[in-house]
């Protein structure tokens, strides 16, 4: 549902990058490739979230095999879009976000679903 939101996010910073930075060019292929790496990385967010579904799974390896998914499916693209460089240094402030954004995003969803799961038992009661 929310897959058109990459290409206009895209954009938006292509559009912000344009007018910040002196003789900034990019070409047709720069952008197709974004493009089809900002549905490609929809698709996999949507994809990965099979993995918190697998009811015999405990938490801990479902959430482990998931963050995985999604560290591996942005940096390959971060890096072969070169939207980062491949450097060690920002490499590691890449990875020191991802993981906190990861832990803000999961500890959100978890604690919510957790007060509607106990919002639905009550009324079941």
């Amino acid at each position: 549902m929310f897959g058109g939101f990459g290409p206009v996010i895209i954009g938006i910073i292509y559009w912000i990058l344009s007018e910040c930075t002196d003789n900034f060019e990019i070409s047709g292929f720069e952008i197709f490739l974004g493009i089809a790496s900002t549905y490609l990385l929809a698709f996999v967010q949507a994809g990965a979230s099979v993995f918190n579904q697998i009811e015999h799974w405990p938490l801990p390896k479902s959430t482990l095999i998931h963050f995985l998914t999604l560290f591996a499916a942005y940096s390959v693209c971060y890096i072969g879009n070169t939207w980062i460089p491949f450097d060690p240094k920002v490499l590691l402030i890449f990875a020191a976000v991802f993981v906190s954004v990861y832990f803000v995003v999961w500890t959100t969803v978890y604690f919510s679903v957790r007060a509607a799961s106990k919002k639905l038992n009550v009324r079941i009661k």
